[in-house]
């Protein structure tokens, strides 16, 4: 049989790539439902913190993240409660010991009010990141601040660079696993011609994906709108990035795979020599693992492996983890097309697929086990984060697949030998055409060529429903059809899964995340605060105690009441009481505050600032006379 062009052809083709693209469909919209901000690059500390309330304008707004990202000058915005911008547009990399932090300075002169933090950038793993948070100066106050409702990575165009990134992998796993299943498997399916249209199926779709991909980053790490998708100014923006490079590469990487395809499909189908055939085997399988392995580092090289603990021993790891999905589930894919439109696919061609299969599955359980340990780190986000329990369901998928391809393997050692279907089916309708052509001949009457056409029309309906018939009458054949044809509905939804394992924030960074926020949020208020502090100012009716209360005992304004009372209970009208706040850890303060005096032995004051959470240590001046004072210490937890 000769090689020639791939055509598009029904089912399972068709329904394949229906399948996918309703799959990438339903995973843009999963995509598109999730919070932006939940990408892989989490905001572990700021300064000011979200809600504190400081006594004077700081000079810089610092964020912490917990890995690297890529910031432009306007990356961070800091807005004053009118909406003007408060900072210099000048970030700068704070960063020191491989902790990741970057600045804005502010103006001076800054009004007091309730200010507006926004920062967006693009995460080491390529996903973009984006959030607010406020502070106040002086006192909280309303603002007219509204932030936009597009953010990066979300909407319209967040569904669609979802769907683009499905597309992608599918149309790797059908490309390289269409093409390893040919030379590791099955030789002759190198001329099946549907075959040869899934393996091109995969190559066109992974190419129009990738350009939809450079076309949508863009927007996708910006405005999040789509009406900057034809916006050529942002694109060499784009090719700058480690996303954009590698976007790029696969592009390339994809000219040389067309190359490989046409060879395979072409000398490679064509060569009858099995001398010759072996060498272009071993220099198609060299050439076609290099290229395959080059597109897959394109992901590891700017997505999760590339970022984090040990990349270098990750992205190989990654890379090995793609060869070995698409070598299992494009196999599968293969496999199901060949059951289906090819009754010539032989028992020991599935056997070898049956053997690379269960390789491949150890490389993914091994490759897997080192991924999950990476990315989740503990027990309790594997089964406490959005991370984890997507890993658990892809787990369980895997194991559905083990399963059933277990039946597919008992269904193959009954699958009998089968001749070329092309060479022995339909003889029979064949050979009553060719009676028919005889019969004119013999009669002296000139073949018309309408007729002719009719006749081979006719000769290939034959052939093809014998080919049916007889395909359909293998009762083993049939079962191992259902069983594989299970399996790839079940790739289709462990395909969709990793997707979105791979846009989801990792268990490890969700937690320090999360450990952030504990340590940021402010203590549920359970009414005042108080403490008890004894003194002696050495002179005469010198002795006794102070009772200091703060209600709420959170960070921003609270109400203080103080009350000195002699030994026996009674109150102490102390001629002067001064008091100051000191936060040692962050260097703030001492803060003074002087209380009114209400009545005999009880002072109070309003609106106390306390800036920020901590363990503040508070300071009261007690004077009893003219020349007799002194200053006692506590500390006083506030929330």
């Amino acid at each position: 049989m000769t090689a020639t062009a791939p055509r598009f052809g029904r089912f399972p083709v068709r329904v394949l790539l229906a399948v996918t693209v309703l799959a990438g469909t339903l995973l843009g919209a999963l995509l598109a439902g999730a919070s932006p901000a939940a990408a892989h690059a989490a905001l572990t500390g700021s300064n000011p913190k979200d809600g504190a309330v400081v006594a004077t304008a700081p000079k810089e707004v610092t964020l912490t993240f917990s890995e690297q990202i890529a910031m432009g000058d306007d990356s961070i915005r800091v807005l004053e409660p009118s909406g003007k911008r408060a900072d210099t547009a000048e970030v700068r990399d704070l960063g020191t010991g491989g902790t990741v932090a970057y600045g804005v300075a502010l103006h001076s002169g800054l009004p007091d009010g309730t200010y507006t933090v926004a920062w967006q950038a693009v995460s080491a793993d390529s996903h973009p990141v984006s959030g607010a948070f406020t502070f106040s100066v002086g006192a909280p106050s309303s603002t007219t601040v509204a932030l936009p409702d597009e953010q990066a990575g979300g909407g319209l165009v967040g569904f669609l660079y979802g769907v683009a990134r499905y597309v992608a992998y599918s149309g790797f796993v059908l490309l390289a696993g269409g093409a390893a299943f040919v030379l590791l498997c099955w030789h002759r399916g190198a001329a099946v011609r549907p075959v040869q249209r899934l393996v091109v199926h995969g190559w066109v779709a992974m190419t129009a994906s990738t350009l939809a991909m450079l076309l949508l980053r863009g927007p996708y790490t910006t405005s999040g709108s789509l009406g900057d998708v034809l916006d050529l100014g942002a694109l060499p923006a784009v090719l700058e990035s480690k996303t954009g490079a590698a976007l790029v590469s696969r592009l390339l990487l994809l000219g040389a795979a067309a190359l490989f395809v046409a060879v395979l499909f072409g000398a490679f189908a064509k060569r009858e020599d099995g001398a010759e055939k072996k060498d272009l085997t071993f220099g198609l399988a060299i050439g076609g693992s290099v290229v395959a392995a080059g597109i897959a580092a394109t992901w590891a090289l700017s997505e999760h492996a590339s970022t984090g603990i040990q990349p270098s021993v990750a992205m190989p790891v990654d890379v090995l983890h793609l060869l070995a999905v698409a070598v299992w589930l494009g196999g599968l894919a293969t496999l199901l097309t060949a059951l289906y439109r090819s009754a010539a696919v032989e028992r020991r061609a599935v056997r070898r697929f049956s053997t690379v299969a269960f390789v491949s599955v150890v490389v993914l359980a091994a490759t897997g086990l080192y991924q999950s340990w990476r990315q989740v780190g503990s027990w309790s986000a594997l089964t406490g984060t959005t991370y984890g329990q997507l890993l658990l369901l892809k787990v369980g998928l895997v194991a559905v697949m083990v399963g059933v391809a277990w039946i597919s393997r008992r269904w193959t050692a009954q699958l009998a030998e089968v001749a070329e279907a092309e060479g022995v089916t339909g003889v029979a309708g064949a050979e009553e055409t060719e009676e028919a052509e005889e019969k004119d001949k013999d009669a002296g009457t000139s073949v018309d060529p309408a007729r002719e056409a009719q006749l081979a029309r006719q000769k290939a309906a034959v052939a093809t429903a014998e080919r049916k018939r007889n395909r359909d009458a293998d009762h083993e054949r049939s079962g191992l059809r259902r069983s594989v044809l299970a399996e790839t509905g079940v790739a289709v939804v462990l395909l969709a899964v990793t997707t979105v394992l791979t846009s989801t924030e990792p268990g490890r960074t969700e937690e320090t995340a999360k450990a952030g926020d504990a340590q940021a949020a402010p203590a549920a208020p359970a009414g005042p605060t108080e403490i008890r502090m004894p003194f002696d100012t050495g002179g005469p009716k010198g002795k006794g105690t102070v009772r200091l209360t703060l209600d709420p005992a959170l960070s921003g304004a609270n109400d203080m009441h103080v009350w000195i009372e002699s030994p026996d209970g009674k109150a102490l009208d102390a001629p002067e009481v001064k008091i100051s706040f000191t936060l040692k850890a962050k260097e703030i303060g001492p803060l003074p505050i002087t209380p009114d005096r209400i009545t005999a032995g009880h002072w109070t004051a309003s609106a106390v600032q306390i800036p920020m959470p901590g363990d503040w240590q508070v300071k009261v001046t007690v004077r009893t006379s003219d020349i007799d004072q002194t200053t006692i210490d506590k500390n006083i937890k506030i929330g």
